[in-house]
């Protein structure tokens, strides 16, 4: 009798043991990563949405708040990938400040890149922190 007793008062904790270690292994395979779009939003982006000038081949828009250690990382990565490519720009929006524009688009966490066109349309968005070869792979695509 008290061998089914521990057996059944471990069981709780070794769900959620799995339940637990499932989650991890999930959220840290989809940070970072590049999706692209399969149904670009309605309409571009412009300067007027943004507030600076689109690049000439592609932009990275990334959107980020001022206590996210993540968004630092990316957005030197991103500054650094661009000022390689003299037709590639990086537009930086704080979150906190552009609330309508996070809703729209559907941001839920910082940082969060879209990948736009030359005519501004989003065909790739990373959510969390992406690599370099990422970067670089995505913007060869936009060739």
């Amino acid at each position: 009798m008290r061998k089914t007793t521990r057996v059944n008062s471990l069981t709780p904790i070794a769900i959620v043991l799995v339940l637990a270690s499932a989650y991890g292994f999930w959220y840290k395979n989809s940070r970072g990563k590049i999706r692209k779009v399969e149904k670009p939003a309605e309409g571009a982006f412009n300067a007027e949405i943004l507030g600076e000038d689109l690049g000439v081949r592609a932009t990275l828009v990334q959107f980020s708040s001022a206590f996210c250690t993540p968004c630092r990382a990316t957005k030197a990565l991103l500054q650094n990938v661009v000022a390689e490519m003299p037709d590639v720009r990086h537009i930086d929006i704080d979150a906190e400040a552009h609330l309508d524009l996070v809703r729209k688009l559907d941001i839920r966490s910082t940082p969060t890149t879209l990948f736009l066109d030359s005519r501004g349309v989003e065909v790739g968005r990373a959510v969390g922190a992406p690599r370099r070869d990422q970067v670089l792979d995505a913007l060869s695509a936009l060739q």
